[in-house]
Formats: C-alpha cells, structure tokens, sequence
C-alpha cells in the first residue's frame, strides 16, 4: 500500500497579498489584524493553507520586497505577537501558514547595508560591492540590468559600486560569504519556532551569481527580468544555488510536523526546475508554464504532460498556479486574443494592449480554468481576488502608482499594481468593506463597479464565482485528491479532456459545444446547467456512472 500523501502534496494554498486583503485598523492598508478577522471566510472557502507576502519592516520600495528586519513585523501590518496570533488562529481553524522569504536581497535599511554604506569592509562582503570600469572607475562593473529597468549598479559615494538585480534600494546578498547563509538559516529556525509551516521563496533562482559576475553577452545585457527569466543568464539559475537549499533542508527536517518549501524559480525548462525538488532540496515549484498557456487545449495539454512528468522525475507533486501578485489577473488574460504559442515575452503586456478587453469572456475562461487547474494532481495556489473573478484594473492614474517598474521603466511599463488593487468585501461604495473604517481611503483605489463583486454579492448568487470555488475545493477534497494519475481522452483538439480514476475533467477552449459522454454524471461545471453538452469556453466535471 501506497504512504499516505503528506498535506503540502495536495494542498490548496491562498496567497494574501497582505496590504491589499483586509484591513482592520482602519487606515486603508490591509494588516493582521483584516486577517485575522477573514480567516473564517478562508475556512469556508476551503483552503488548507495561507501563503502571506512580506510582513517584515520594510521601507516599501517594492511592496515589502525590500526586508530590513527579517525577524519582525512591519508596523503598518501590526506587530510579533500580533503574528504570533494568527499563526495560532490560523491552525486552530485548518489552515496552515506559509510566509514569504526574501534571500536575494534586502532593504537599502537593513542594518548590514547601513553598515556597508558605512565603509564597513566585513559588512561589504555581505553584498556584491565593486570597483567600476574605465576612467576612474565610471561605468558599471558589468553589464547587467535590473529586473525593473535600468542598470543594476549603483554609485555609492567612495566610487564603488553595488549590484541591485531589482530596485537600487534592493541590494543582492552575497551567498558566497558564509555569514549569509548562517544567517538566513537562523532566520528559518526564528520562524518555525513560533510555528510557521512553511516559505514561499523569492527570486528562487538568483542568490549566487556566476564566479567574476561576467557580463550577461550579447543579446542578454537587458534585464534577466520577469519577461527574460526563461533565459540563461549569469545571475540566475546557477549551480551553486543547490547547495544553500541543502542547507536549508537541513534546517527544515529538524522539525515536526514537516516544515515546507515552495520555489518561486524562472528557469529555462522544467528539466532545470526539477532540479530544485530533489529530495534534500525543495519540496515544490510553481509551474509557471500553466500562467503563461494561453487559453487552447494543446497548449494546455502539453504544460501539463511536461510538468507531471518532470516533478515526478524527483518524486515531487507538480505545483499549478494561474495568477499571483506580480502578473496580469486570469479575468484579463484570458479576456483578449489568445496567441497560438506559450506566452515568451508578451504575456506581460496584456496590460497596456490596444486590443480591448472582454470581461465577460474572460471571466468565463477563468471559472473554466480555475476547474482545469484544481482537478489536476498535486497542488494548487489560488491568488486573493481570483475566487471573486476579478480583473486586473488597467485604469489606475498614473499619479497613484506605487510599483517601481513605473518610474524606473520611464513610465514605459505601469508595472504590477492593477492585481494588487484592495479586495472588495461589501457595499456599494469604497472601501466596499476592505476596512474597518467606512470612510478610509485605500493605499491603491478600487473601482466603483467592483460593487457587484464583492464576497458579500457573491455569497447571496449560488452561480457566483465565489460559491464555484467553494464548491470545487469540497468536491476536490473527495474528488480528486488522491485519485491516481492523469490519462488523456481522446476528444476534439480544442478540448482537453482527462480521467483520474472515476473523475473526469472537460475543458473546452473552442467556440463550439461538444457532446460529453453518455455514461458519466455532470458534479461540477463553471457555466450553470450543463448536462449533456459542455459549451464553449466552459469546463465540467463529471463522476462515471
């Protein structure tokens, strides 16, 4: 008889977005205490895990992504003990807790940064410091971009030079100096002690740079950014990363229950991803293949044969995920003109296309992916807003955008805050219930028509997105979890169809109905009263008789 799955193989995980989930104090940014108050909502919903961006103090140049104390709260958010509140609630009603680890870099504001700006030389060490090129030392010491935009060095006043791979207030860490590692390590152990599950692992890939940090080369000198992630470059996906997540398996397997990771890793194929889960590494990744499949079957029927068959090569679960804080909403992805290729270098730019988009498309997509994703083995993570259908709001005024991609793209590119807008709760008028104080503003604003879908609208509409997600979690814990392994029906090409034991799930990404079949009952389907054919842009479930 086959081990018992262990929870993190099969789990539903919902990513809090913490400044943009609820917020309790009334001040218009979302915090432990809005948490807290919305964990029963994430009970019923169904999920057996919360994975919580950032909360440490931060200064905020990136969201939270810019640590300067590893081992405490951001005041915005709250407090340590206040933390130490929702890990205990958070258990006491199912949920386990993943946080968020940034090992790439930290805060401008970290004290070993402060220190290194000091003229500190140990500190220095901590952190990619260099002599600059040409006369008198003027031009970056290579020539690698940031993520964002912009070259990633900066002049510090004596004429060195330090590497951000992200925002100048960003520095890397230098993995090579065992003080980093020691300290991370210790870090890990802070937060397993007071009870946390698991981390969610940040820029996965990065931490050590190729040995000289030699240039990136032609045709790589632009950023290794999210759009160029899937290439090889020096800063990205080197060998020596392997050894420091050995370190941290050491860490991990020290406790009990089982504490867990899940990379964040942009690497060129999921053969280098697999890497990443051998069995004294990590335990997940995200597949970001499935986010970047636009919506047709073959696509979508080949990510998924790639991913299940790599993952399983090292014994780990595949890891599907369709949205997260840094990329466009499904709803809007999905609501213009799909390409007939995976989704390179463009994927981003659905933003700002010319295209208009269909919401009502898109949503309809979405349900039916949403059913695609959660039927198929391994572990899901949904991002806050997606169980509401919402879209990414493209609309924002420039003068209220907070993400660096704006001004350091030159106002080229509106960066990530349209998935980051605070949800809507209730009521008709902003806050729509996000805060405890009716009249607060919110940090990004909401759009007036988000009325319609707040929890509270959705909760009273059985054939709400809100109420299929709670549905398809239930019927997946019965359903699907632990129901063997995938086998394609064969059926039409614009139809990804697949059986797991008795359950079946039909994906129909054409523009036509198709007949199901005859000897299978409908339990799931993301467009109301489907039965004996499965309409277009439209997914179903189905048990054999």
């Amino acid at each position: 008889m086959a081990p018992a799955e262990s929870w993190w193989q099969t789990a539903v995980v919902y990513q809090v977005y913490i400044r943009s989930f609820a917020d309790g104090n009334g001040d218009g940014v979302g915090d432990i205490a809005g948490l807290r108050d919305r964990l029963p909502y994430l009970a019923r919903l169904g999920v057996d895990a919360i994975w919580i961006n950032p909360w440490y103090p931060s200064p905020l140049a990136d969201g939270g992504y810019d640590v300067a104390d590893y081992r405490d709260v951001e005041p915005l958010y709250g407090t340590l003990p206040e933390a130490d509140l929702v890990i205990a609630e958070a258990h006491e009603a199912g949920i386990r807790v993943l946080l968020d680890i940034v090992p790439n870099h930290s805060s401008d504001q970290h004290r070993w940064f402060v220190a290194a700006l000091a003229g500190d030389p140990k500190a220095r060490q901590r952190y990619h410091f260099r002599d600059g090129l040409g006369p008198d030392g003027a031009l970056p010491p290579n020539d690698w971009q940031s993520v964002f935009g912009g070259p990633a060095w900066t002049r510090v006043p004596d004429g060195q030079w330090y590497l951000h791979l992200f925002a100048p207030g960003q520095p890397d860490f230098n993995w090579e100096n065992p003080e980093v590692r020691a300290e991370f390590e210790d870090v890990l152990a802070f937060w397993f002690d007071k009870g946390v599950d698991g981390f969610r692992i940040d820029v996965a890939h990065g931490l050590v740079k190729a040995d000289g940090l030699p240039d990136g080369g032609q045709g790589n000198d632009a950023a290794p950014g999210l759009v160029q992630h899937n290439e090889s470059h020096p800063a990205w996906d080197q060998d020596g990363v392997h050894d420091v997540y050995r370190g941290w398996r050491t860490v991990a397997n020290r406790y009990a229950p089982e504490r867990i990771f899940i990379a964040e890793a942009w690497v060129p194929n999921n053969e280098r991803l697999a890497r990443y889960l051998r069995f004294d590494e990590l335990h997940t990744a995200f597949q970001f293949d499935f986010l970047r499949a636009p919506w047709r079957a073959s696509i979508l029927r080949t990510v998924v044969d790639d991913a299940i068959k790599e993952a399983a090569s090292v014994g780990a679960p595949p890891t599907w995920v369709l949205s997260n804080h840094d990329v466009t909403r499904t709803v809007t992805r999905y609501a213009r003109s799909q390409p007939d290729h995976l989704i390179e270098t463009d994927w981003e730019r659905s933003r700002w296309a010319e295209e208009p988009a269909d919401y009502a498309l898109g949503l309809r997509r979405a349900r039916a992916a949403a059913l695609m994703q959660l039927a198929l083995p391994g572990t899901a993570y949904v991002y806050q807003g997606e169980e509401l259908g919402l879209e990414e709001v493209e609309d924002l005024p420039n003068e209220v955008r907070q993400d660096p991609i704006w001004e350091q793209s030159g106002h080229t590119d509106v960066g990530r805050d349209g998935c980051r807008v605070p949800l809507p709760w209730s009521g008709d008028t902003a806050p729509l219930g996000f805060s405890t104080n009716p009249d607060a503003t919110t940090w990004l604003p909401q759009p007036q028509h988000w009325a319609s879908h707040t929890a509270a609208a959705q909760d009273r509409d059985p054939d709400s997105t809100l109420n299929l997600y709670r549905e398809a979690l239930s019927v997946r814990a019965t359903t699907w979890v632990g129901a063997g392994e995938l086998e394609w029906i064969p059926t039409a090409p614009e139809v990804a169809a697949f059986r797991r034991g008795d359950a079946q799930c039909w994906v129909n990404t054409g523009e036509k109905p198709v007949e199901l079949p005859t000897d299978a009952t409908v339990v799931l389907a993301s467009v109301a009263g489907t039965a004996n054919q499965l309409p277009a842009d439209a997914a179903v479930w189905l048990v054999a008789d």
